[in-house]
């Protein structure tokens, strides 16, 4: 009886040859090098066993000067403000830095608060310093709540629209008032303060608008500040300092009054505000960033 003998099939499979070793050691090794030569271009890091952006896991401290912008919050952070109604859930769902920011709130607050008490208080010089004091230190905490966020590597959904009304009440409102109780109290002399403090919240919200839109870096920071930076008024309290510790504020206040006796009489100084704020809402100058 004769068997049936099936033909064999060709295999069209290609033949596989197990490398040794050290030929695996070095095709690794140049894998690796040119994974790395490529992430210089794409801006990652290689840790030893993975590919990290740098732009989500940068590797800063509170001292960086690091100020690329962060990752846009996820989608996690964006449903907690959304879909929880539970008590207190806003107090819940703000990040550290949110925090250091209401702290820059709290002593913008006490910089107004100081400068009432310093009439109430027949004009105690005290009062007046520590308005003054209160301004300093929320440029301390207007510093550190970014440099937080990046330590954190978290941005905040309500973060820039808390630092701006910060910063306008903090190096817009209280410069102002300061300057008010230091002696420019006539009609036009408060129109330029108010002229001032408009152009500041002006400047803040053309900033959240425009931001997004500004060339930016390789890294994806902004190549300039549009107009002067409201943090720039801290120059006033320095002004004011000095006229404070000379007594030259009120009725001896430094550059005197012009018009004196007539209906648009103001002071010297006020120019000086008004150019301020005309500095900080222009679009042409434009300031380079460190």
């Amino acid at each position: 009886m004769s068997k049936t003998v099936e033909p064999l099939e060709r295999s069209t499979s290609p033949l596989i040859f197990k490398k040794n070793s050290n030929d695996q050691d070095e095709e690794e090794t140049r894998s690796i090098s040119n994974a790395i030569a490529t992430s210089d271009d794409e801006h990652e890091e290689y840790d030893g066993g993975s590919f990290i952006s740098k732009n989500s896991s940068r590797r800063s401290s509170i001292f960086s000067f690091d100020t690329s912008p962060l990752d846009p919050p996820n989608e996690v952070d964006i449903s907690k403000f959304k879909d929880d109604s539970t008590h207190f859930s806003m107090v819940r769902n703000l990040h550290l830095a949110d925090y250091i920011t209401l702290m820059n709130g709290f002593c913008a607050f006490y910089a107004v608060v100081s400068c009432c008490r310093y009439y109430i208080n027949d004009k105690d010089i005290s009062y007046l310093q520590r308005s003054m004091l209160f301004v300093l230190l929320g440029m301390f905490f207007d510093f550190f709540d970014g440099r937080v966020a990046r330590l954190r590597n978290r941005s905040s959904l309500m973060g820039q629209e808390l630092d701006s009304l910060a910063d306008l009440i903090s190096f817009g409102m209280s410069p102002a008032l300061i300057g008010f109780c230091c002696g420019l109290q006539t009609t036009f002399d408060c129109l330029g303060l108010c002229y001032f403090v408009l152009c500041g919240l002006t400047r803040l919200a053309r900033f959240n608008v425009t931001v997004q839109t500004l060339p930016k870096d390789k890294s994806g920071k902004s190549k300039y500040f549009e107009g002067l930076p409201i943090p720039t008024s801290l120059f006033w309290i320095l002004v004011f300092h000095i006229l404070v510790k000379n007594d030259l504020i009120n009725e001896n206040l430094f550059g005197g009054i012009l018009f004196e006796g007539q209906f648009q009489e103001f002071h010297l100084l006020t120019i000086g505000f008004i150019l301020h704020g005309s500095a900080m809402i222009s679009k042409s100058l434009k300031i380079p960033k460190p």
